[in-house]
């Protein structure tokens, strides 16, 4: 599975890497270009998720057409192509062009659903907890090497890193990356958007994926302009903020670590949700209040902590409480209301510069993130599920199709390899009564 999945997770976190890399630092130094001004720049960190967003379910859909190797080079292409404009740019409609740019390379969807033809179903979730994991890591390491780069080098020398890492990301699809083969599953229904958002867990799941995306770009929208922008209290250089996001990169990566382990292995991630949700409502606290250095460089600790607890969990609990059949449609909504949360946010965040105070909007992200706690407590903790697979001759279709059984969560047939598979509850229903119940 490691051979399979790391590759594709390091084109998507490279990718990522390329577009975090710029995070911390963006709105503090596009305030300087011509024609900036703070809701403007709001636009510019979180432009990207919009095309993003709007561009998901095209994607995706080519990809089931031409291949998913060859969208991805679309969208990688497409992605180098942005950069290029972000990084020669001098005034800020150009920049905000290319940040649309960047984004309308939607390949989000399309990696994980590349996992999903490769990776066996009782894998799935360890794979996409894997590709988040690194995604989490990609996002530590580029805000702690962002402000140091932009420091020495300027904001375009970030872009041109970004450029040059689309060209890698190309190469390792064309040497590392094998092709899918082509696997069609059959179902005893078909999936609907309506199917989806209907499922409470899997509701759920696509709001926490939502407003932690959202909730990030609030966040480097403001922490750069407010650490170094005089009428917010504090006096810090460009070239300083590095002091305040490496110790956030350390005490995230700590956290990743366990609450990868407890949310997985332990199968907690409710739990695991819920206290990140308390993190944040902490760390807006903090960022909004702070009156001295120390108070406010460990409400971005807070942030941090909380968002990389949260990142390796929201594609892997996606991921199960989808059925097969809606697997692709559930992470294509989800990855798609998150680009547009994320756009949402910096937007919210820009107008919030410009027309009122840190304190106002302090008060409003605590608001919101306690009425997302009180909703995320309806959330329930996955069922731990094993797999049956009988090869189609010795399956009786008639009774197959007749299966109903109230620890049998779903069946499927791979008609590539001639399988039918049964997923069900090990603690609840033994694999002889299943097996009993379809064959021949």
């Amino acid at each position: 599975m490691f051979k399979t999945v790391l590759p594709l997770s390091a084109i998507l976190s490279l990718r990522f890497f390329g577009l975090f890399l710029v995070l911390p630092v963006l709105s503090a130094y596009a305030l300087t270009l011509e024609g900036a001004t703070p809701f403007l720049i709001g636009v510019i960190v979180g432009g990207y998720a919009l095309t993003q967003a709007i561009f998901q379910v095209p994607f995706g859909t080519m990809s089931d057409k031409i291949g998913r190797k060859p969208t991805i080079l679309v969208g990688l292409v497409i992605f180098l192509v942005g950069s290029i404009i972000c990084a020669v740019s001098t005034d800020i409609y150009t920049l905000m062009f290319g940040r649309f740019l960047q984004g309308a390379g939607a390949i989000g969807a399309v990696i994980p659903a590349m996992i999903s033809d490769l990776v066996h179903e009782e894998q799935r979730g360890k794979a996409m907890a894997l590709m988040g994991g690194t995604i989490a890591m990609s996002f530590a390491a580029a805000m702690a090497l962002g402000p140091v780069i932009a420091s020495h080098y300027g904001l375009s020398s970030l872009f041109w890193i970004t450029a040059v890492l689309a060209i890698l990301s190309m190469i390792v699809l064309f040497t590392k990356v094998p092709t899918p083969p082509r696997i069609r599953h059959i179902y005893h229904s078909s999936s609907t958007t309506r199917d989806i958002l209907s499922d409470p867990n899997l509701f759920n799941m696509i709001m926490i994926n939502g407003m932690q995306k959202g909730l990030m770009t609030v966040a480097f929208v403001l922490i750069p302009v407010l650490l170094t922008q005089e009428q917010y209290g504090f006096v810090w250089d460009k070239a300083e903020l590095w002091k305040v996001y490496v110790p956030a990169l350390v005490f995230g990566l700590v956290a990743m670590g366990p609450a990868a382990v407890f949310g997985e292995k332990h199968n907690k991630p409710r739990e695991i949700f819920l206290i990140s949700i308390v993190l944040f409502i902490v760390s807006f606290t903090l960022m909004g209040f702070a009156k001295q250095d120390w108070e406010f460089i460990a409400g971005v600790v807070s942030f941090f902590v909380a968002f990389n607890m949260m990142e390796p969990l929201v594609q892997s609990m996606i991921s199960k409480f989808a059925k097969v059949h809606q697997k692709g449609a559930a992470l294509g909504i989800a990855n798609g209301f998150a680009y547009f949360m994320t756009f949402i946010g910096g937007v919210i965040a820009g107008l919030a510069l410009q027309y009122g105070t840190r304190e106002t909007l302090s008060i409003a992200l605590i608001v919101v993130s306690t009425l997302w706690l009180v909703w995320t407590l309806k959330l329930r903790n996955p069922h731990r599920y094993s797999h049956l697979y009988l090869a189609m001759e010795h399956v009786d279709m008639e009774k197959l199709n007749a299966l109903e059984h109230e620890h049998i969560a779903e069946w499927y047939i791979n008609e590539t390899e001639n399988i039918v598979a049964v997923k069900y509850r090990k603690e609840l229903i033994e694999e002889e009564a299943v097996k009993a119940k379809i064959v021949k």
